[in-house]
This record gives structure tokens, C-alpha cells and sequence, in this order.
């Protein structure tokens, strides 16, 4: 995944920053919140493995379906990254089979969502695809 860098002070050893629009990071965002786990906690709770920066245990074994970044070697000899899906894993050789994943080819249900937005003729922003599980049902109040 593309990492964004935002514009701000730097120094002479980086180099400098670019600048990106909100539309390109709002796409960066949903790319992201596609594969993150999700974790919503109580007040003072802390967050599991796993969730956000938080490490697995030192024997930690991704089970499969678990999507994962892989690193794999290419016909070629070359090791590149991918992202990929766990099959299984090999206790005897300490290696997993992973698919890879072809987001492009995969038909997704996800919703697509408009946000009101005065800064757009209409009022509303251009629709944005978000996973099903990040949309919630929003009860209206009940007329009187």
C-alpha cells in the first residue's frame, strides 16, 4: 500500500514533502479501513492483538482466511510483497501457502455513500464505495 505524506516543515536530510488533495486521501483512507481490523472498546479498555499497531504474540500462527502481506519469491528468483490470503501453515517448516489477492478482479459489496457537502454544486460530495461493514442503519426518529 502507498504510504501519504502530508505537506509540513522538514529538514535538510528528508526530503521534501507532497502535497496531496483530499479526494486522493480520502481514497487512501477507504483503501486502508477495507483491511484494517475493526475494534470498538468501553471506556479504559485496551486494545487487543492485533488491532492497529498492537503486536501478536511471539507464537502467533495467522489462520486461514487471515489476509496478510506476503513476501514471495517470483519465478525469477526475485522476492517481492504482495497481499494475500492464508491457506494454511506448516508447524515443520515454519511457512505458510497464502493465495494471492487480486482486489481488481474480485466483485465487492460494498455500498456507495454521499456525503453532504456545500462545497459541490448539488450539496453532495462524489459517492464513495465503503465496505459493508463500516455502514451502520441509522434509525429515524418516529414522526408525531
Amino acid at each position: 500500500m502507498a504510504a501519504a505524506k502530508i505537506a509540513g516543515p522538514y529538514n535538510d536530510s528528508e526530503p521534501p514533502r507532497k502535497t496531496m488533495r483530499r479526494g486522493v486521501l480520502m481514497t487512501l483512507l477507504q483503501q486502508s479501513a477495507m483491511t484494517l481490523p475493526l475494534w470498538i472498546g468501553k471506556p479504559g479498555d485496551k486494545p487487543p492483538p492485533l488491532c492497529g499497531a498492537i503486536p501478536g504474540s511471539w507464537d502467533y500462527v495467522a489462520r486461514p482466511g487471515d489476509k496478510v502481506a506476503a513476501r514471495v519469491k517470483a519465478m525469477d528468483g526475485d522476492e517481492q510483497w504482495i497481499l494475500a490470503e492464508v491457506v494454511s501453515y506448516s508447524h515443520a517448516t515454519n511457512k505458510y501457502e497464502v493465495d494471492d489477492i487480486d482486489e481488481e478482479g474480485r466483485p465487492q459489496d460494498d455500498y456507495s455513500v454521499l456525503f453532504e457537502d456545500t462545497s459541490y454544486a448539488d450539496g453532495y460530495s462524489p459517492p464513495l464505495n465503503v465496505a459493508r461493514r463500516y455502514v451502520v442503519a441509522c434509525k429515524e426518529p418516529k414522526k408525531k
